[in-house]
Parts: structure tokens; sequence; C-alpha cells
């Protein structure tokens, strides 16, 4: 558990300079992502990865916000 937060310290304050509190829950599940993957294989990884987002569509429309 210690491990966990060690490496949530160091990546907030090296790799995400700025981070809003708001957004704070985002860069928490990263970071569990990362550390209860750390014993995969990248192949295994990947495959975690497209079983997560098959089916979701991200169109053009909603990334900007001009969806109704």
């Amino acid at each position: 558990m210690e491990n966990f937060w060690s490496l949530v310290k160091r990546q907030l304050h090296g790799t995400y300079i700025s981070v809003e509190p708001f957004h704070l829950f985002r860069y928490l599940d990263e970071q569990s992502f990362r550390y209860n993957g750390r014993k995969l294989t990248d192949a295994e990884r990947f495959a975690i990865v497209c079983s997560q987002i098959a089916g979701r569509r991200l169109t053009w429309d909603r990334l900007t916000g001009k969806e109704s």
C-alpha cells in the first residue's frame, strides 16, 4: 500500500505538474491501472485495454461539445 502511494506522489509531482482537484480521480484511476497491471506483459495489457473500449465510440461533435 505504501508503494502505491509513493508512486502516486511521484507521478503527481513529476509527470503531471499541475493537477486540478476536480480531475484527481482520473489520475488515481490511471495509477491504479498501472499498479494492478505491473506484472502483466504488454500483450496482456493491450488485450485488456482493447476489451474495455469495444463498442464505444467517441464522435467529433461529442468530443468538442457540439452535440445537443
